[in-house]
């Protein structure tokens, strides 16, 4: 027995109930999938060059200014993988697809208030 429903809906309102499925789907995949969280490894300050492919005086000089999360035990310098990955991150670019998601998000957001009821 073939059951068709019909809705008329205004296609703003389409597209915000079309996002907010894709999210919440999104959501749901990252939740039954958990990421694994990056091994932590302590770097040398020429490790630490390497990994961010920077020269050793430049990464001095990042840490003279404290624009580079380090760690200092007498007289060494030691740089945690991770925290570096995140330093990395921090300046990531985003897309032009991430930014109009967002502002579709933010925008079906202000609409609906944050319970998600119009």
């Amino acid at each position: 027995m073939d059951k068709t429903i019909f809705i008329s809906l205004p296609i703003e309102d389409l597209q915000t109930v079309i996002i907010d499925c894709v999210n919440s789907c999104l959501r749901n995949n990252k939740q039954e999938h958990p990421r694994q969280e990056p091994i932590e490894k302590l770097l040398s300050i020429k490790e630490a060059s390497e990994y961010l492919n920077l020269t050793v005086p430049t990464l001095y000089g990042k840490v003279s200014k404290k624009e580079i999360p380090f760690m200092k035990r007498g007289k060494r310098l030691y740089f945690s993988s991770v925290e570096l990955l995140n330093y990395l991150k921090e300046g990531k670019v985003k897309t032009n697809l991430e930014i109009e998601a967002e502002a579709n998000a933010y925008s079906f957001n202000s609409k609906t208030g944050s319970n998600g009821k119009f």
